[in-house]
């Protein structure tokens, strides 16, 4: 039976989807693995997490130029097969060692989705509707983390985890099977007009002669890198803060929480509309840290613990974080000279890495303090820093060549 072609958009928002299960999958059967098997505790998987994340952070620059050199396409195809082998032979396979070995394998697998799928849409989308297929792309990331809890220990409970992790990998294997056909024939063709593209890479060496590290580079790898303090700060540690220094029942918080999760992924759908609609992205991701950042610092201020009021407030935060990722996108696009998107992207994007290894250190030490309200403070102000930043690349006014 021949399959039906998916739109390039769609194609791109499924690798991603299934990207963010497959980073979700170990720290959602956690819980379970500690019960069923004798041969691991919290310490021992949360650092097959770390190297996940630290391999992705190494490994996610190089891929960016891989992607440059040989095409996003193909690297896209090749780190969605490596990473779903992976998980599928972590369920096959009960031992510590491998699970460390394999989730290593995964984070190189991860590291090629962002450089990949951002140089894919920048080539290929048309400009006029660059901001919402920015926001789709990260919508579908949403989607992946949304179903990841409930399929895993749904599947983790009617079998084992083992089973859930192969199915992890089945359903990225499943994605290949609809995604390769047409990546065999845009592969064919690339490689039929290869010898074109050879004789007129003499007059385009812009991608090639880039320097590894520009300012406009290193500044949004900074903002990217606060990005993911300040998102880690409320996804990870709000729960706990509120629980602790607001006597804020745990079901209360983790409405307050559920409410900042929905509201980001609808503020991702809406900013992708209002990037599309404006040149000015720097300006509204600016305003929108901004409005941000005072939120959290009502919150870190607030002297009643009304679960109503901080549950809308963190809400509003919530839509306005997602507002901005369109716009933060089309800023390192902006930056991307024309061939150069996927070592760029994979680049800055590792500053989210960078985050996700401080992060949990920092806010848990915070914890550790007895200052929960310390971990809404880290907040705004990695917000305040964040608006700095976008403000900075606005008013430069770097533009694509």
């Amino acid at each position: 039976m021949k399959l039906p072609r998916l739109s390039l958009l769609s194609q791109i928002c499924i690798t991603h989807l299934i990207s963010h299960i497959h980073m979700l999958v170990l720290p959602v059967l956690m819980p379970v693995m500690l019960l069923t098997r004798q041969d691991v505790d919290f310490i021992q998987i949360g650092f097959a997490i770390s190297v996940f994340n630290i391999v992705s952070a190494v490994v996610q620059a190089p891929v960016g130029f891989f992607v440059d050199r040989i095409g996003p396409k193909r690297v896209l195809l090749t780190g969605l097969i490596i990473g779903s082998l992976s998980f599928l032979s972590i369920g096959l396979i009960e031992h510590y060692i491998w699970l460390i070995i394999a989730m290593g394998i995964a984070g190189a697998a991860n590291a090629v989705y962002h450089p990949a799928d951002y140089a894919i849409l920048s080539q290929n989308v048309t400009e006029k509707r660059m901001g919402r297929a920015f926001s789709l792309h990260t919508f579908s990331g949403y989607i992946g983390f949304a179903v990841t809890p409930t399929l895993m220990l749904t599947v983790s409970a009617f079998y084992n985890v083992g089973m859930a992790f192969i199915v992890s990998g089945v359903i990225g294997l499943i994605a290949v099977v609809i995604l390769y056909p047409k990546a065999r024939n845009e592969g064919r063709k690339k490689t039929e007009e290869s010898q074109s593209i050879e004789h007129k890479e003499s007059t385009n060496k812009v991608s090639t002669k880039l320097p590894l590290m520009t300012p406009a580079i290193f500044f949004m790898l900074i903002l990217f890198l606060l990005l993911s303090l300040s998102g880690g700060s409320i996804q990870n540690f709000s729960v706990s803060a509120l629980v602790t220094g607001y006597h804020i029942s745990l079901a209360d918080a983790n409405v307050a929480l559920t409410a900042f999760l929905v509201a980001s992924a609808v503020g991702v759908l809406v900013g992708g509309q209002l990037a599309d609609y404006s040149s000015r992205h720097g300006f509204i991701a600016t305003a929108a840290l901004a409005v941000t950042a005072l939120l959290a610092v009502l919150v870190a201020l607030l002297s009643v613990s009304s679960t109503l009021i901080i549950t809308l407030i963190i809400g509003v935060m919530g839509f306005l974080s997602g507002l901005i990722a369109p716009s933060r996108d089309m800023l390192v696009r902006n930056i991307s000279p024309k061939g150069a998107e996927g070592r760029v992207f994979g680049i800055v994007s590792t500053g989210f890495n960078i985050g996700g290894t401080i992060g949990p250190v920092l806010f848990g030490w915070i914890l550790d303090q007895n200052s929960p309200r310390g971990i809404f403070w880290c907040t705004a102000i990695f917000m305040a820093l964040t608006a700095m930043i976008a403000f900075y690349q606005e008013i430069k006014g770097t533009k694509r060549q």
